[in-house]
């Protein structure tokens, strides 16, 4: 039994940058209610200086991420998965505080292992059909094949776990590093995949949550010149049109917000949208 005279050791939520987990510059911070109105957490609120930390987190850490193996990006988010499905209790606990009933929590939560598994999946597969040997007359041969295109931007959608998944493992699959800004009022099922990310072998720096004011936040990942692009998954609607103007600055690839149901199928599209092109000619018999 629990013993009663001991002290509850409340966590303390921080942002996740570079794979650590600094509290903001700013020192802020904001109350994160659960369902019913009560006082659940306090949750760090980042500012333009945490975007900027972030930004240059990830940027560190393309080279390296890129670097590596189709075939070794696809172990690493397969273990990823695995440690989610290890701290399964816990995410389910933190669906429920946001009012999902414990069927539904168990299958968000499910469902955001499974999606872990069908981007670890896509890894080795994504440059065979996204690239192409084009034919051409001469003597040569000309093969077209995708690359990442760098540091994605992403502003989560409210789904706090498999929407989160959904937006997160397709960016890096591919050699991506992000930057995200998560549901702003439901930040815990974000950090808490912070810690998944932190104990697996994703290397540090490749994926960098921030908790806050999405208004406040958006508007600087959108203009930063060392972001190479932008998913609107999460972003209001009346917002879009001025972060799609701040993001032209540097000709930011840009996925807009649409219609989605996270709880079905993730498509390829989202893996896709956020590589470059590279063409390369080459002599026949050299």
């Amino acid at each position: 039994m629990p013993d009663a005279t001991r002290l509850t050791v409340r966590k303390t939520y921080k942002l996740f940058i570079g794979g650590a987990f600094p509290r903001s510059e700013s020192g802020r911070s904001y109350v994160v209610d659960d369902a019913k109105g009560g006082f659940l957490a306090n949750a760090s609120r980042a500012s333009r200086k945490d975007v900027r930390d972030a930004v240059t987190a990830a940027r560190k850490a393309f080279p390296g991420w890129s670097a590596r193996t189709a075939y070794n990006r696809g172990q690493i988010l397969y273990r990823v998965a695995e440690m989610l499905e290890g701290r399964r209790d816990q995410f389910v606990g933190e669906l429920r505080d946001l009012g999902l009933g414990k069927a539904a929590a168990g299958t968000a939560v499910d469902g955001a292992v499974d999606r872990w598994v069908w981007y670890a999946g896509w890894a080795d597969k994504l440059a065979a059909v996204a690239g192409s040997a084009n034919p051409v007359a001469g003597p040569f041969f000309n093969f077209s094949t995708p690359e990442p295109t760098g540091t994605v931007g992403v502003i989560a959608p409210d789904d706090p776990l498999l929407g989160l998944v959904s937006v997160v493992a397709p960016a890096i699959v591919s050699g991506n590093t992000a930057v995200v800004v998560a549901a702003e009022r439901a930040p815990l099922p974000a950090i808490t995949l912070a810690e998944v990310l932190a104990t697996s072998d994703l290397p540090g720096g490749v994926v960098n949550i921030l908790t806050g004011s999405r208004a406040e936040l958006a508007p600087w990942l959108a203009s930063h010149m060392d972001v190479n692009a932008l998913d609107l998954a999460g972003a209001a609607a009346e917002d879009v049109a001025a972060l799609e103007e701040a993001a032209a600055g540097n000709l930011k690839r840009v996925l807009r917000p649409g219609a989605q149901d996270w709880a079905r199928t993730p498509g390829t599209g989202r893996m896709t949208a956020f590589l470059e092109t590279k063409t390369v000619w080459h002599p026949v018999g050299v």
